[in-house]
């Protein structure tokens, strides 16, 4: 399967896509998203079949990379890009929770599901220019619970990262709450 290794590197192509745009501490993606590979395939497994234990056990093994290149080890909390409750709903799970778990639990740390939400239900990111990703999610997010995100240096997980605007704009929402840090992973590139 075809791995990034821009875990080892802090100045790689995922790090750069939020260059000026939001202050992250580190960025990566432990596979590139190419058509008609087995990873895509495995991917669509996980988020379309609802194969959880796919999103698990590629989250662990993650993990291990994340801890032994250094760059990931002060990590306090893992949170998963939160989808909106009626997404959630008719999928019947969140595939980024997934990955996050399987994270979380490798690394020992907590994983928080509660303490931001998708506030506004927006439509998908595929198929959307750069621009129209950007508009499609800016302000969807709200932290509810600042109290458990405060001083905290947080992981956000996704699946895929393909503009970062998601990412963006969930860590906007984070860094609104005082002393905080985030980095983001993805599983995946496109």
């Amino acid at each position: 399967m075809p791995r990034t290794n821009f875990h080892n590197d802090q100045n790689n192509p995922v790090a750069a896509i939020f260059w000026g745009r939001v202050r992250i501490e580190n960025a990566t993606a432990f596979y590139f998203f190419n058509k008609g590979s087995r990873f895509r395939h495995l991917v669509h497994e996980l988020k379309y079949k609802g194969r959880k234990d796919i999103g698990v056990e590629l989250g662990r093994l993650f993990s291990y990379e994340l801890m032994a290149s250094g760059n990931f080890s002060n990590i306090d909390l893992v949170i998963p890009i939160p989808l909106h409750r009626k997404k959630q709903k008719s999928r019947g799970f969140n595939q980024s929770e997934c990955i996050a778990r399987g994270i979380a639990d490798t690394m020992s740390k907590p994983l928080d599901n509660y303490s931001i939400i998708r506030a506004i239900s927006s439509s998908t990111q595929t198929r959307k220019s750069r621009y129209d990703r950007w508009l499609n999610v800016e302000g969807i997010f709200r932290v509810v619970n600042p109290q458990a995100l405060t001083g905290k240096h947080i992981l956000l997980v996704d699946d895929v990262v393909t503009t970062g605007a998601t990412f963006e704009a969930c860590a906007n929402a984070i860094l609104e709450v005082e002393g905080t840090k985030v980095s983001v992973a993805a599983l995946a590139v496109a």
